[in-house]
């Protein structure tokens, strides 16, 4: 079992910056790539970026691509997403993800085995 607990989330003015944390339990941290997901209101959940179990791959999407990096550090079990030139339409719950592939993060929700339970990102126009 792995458990994935979230912090950074808060209110911010649009082209503000805020940086997510998830720091996840157990010692096989990094034999998971880990991920974001985002849930607007009345939206699905959609993938935001994902990084391999020992940071050398990423991805991310296009509506976030140039704005948003994904990190980690193995030593403390915690991947990072840094949020800059934020946007109202970033507003969402942010999910931390774990999962055994990193590709397969990026194509579907079944790519994932563990999920964390949200951070709120609002952003103000």
């Amino acid at each position: 079992q792995v458990q994935l607990i979230e912090s950074g989330g808060g209110l911010v003015q649009a082209g503000g910056s805020l940086r997510l944390a998830c720091a996840a339990s157990g010692r096989t941290f990094s034999t998971y790539a880990m991920g974001w997901f985002r849930q607007a209101p009345g939206k699905e959940r959609e993938f935001v970026a994902a990084i391999s179990g020992y940071g050398l791959t990423t991805y991310y999407s296009d509506s976030v691509k140039g704005r948003f990096t994904i990190s980690r550090d193995n030593a403390v079990n915690t991947v990072y997403l840094q949020m800059n030139s934020l946007k109202p339409e970033d507003t969402a719950v942010y999910y931390c993800a774990a999962g055994r592939v990193v590709r397969a993060m990026t194509l579907s929700r079944d790519g994932v085995d563990y999920w964390g339970k949200g951070t709120l990102v609002t952003v103000s126009s």
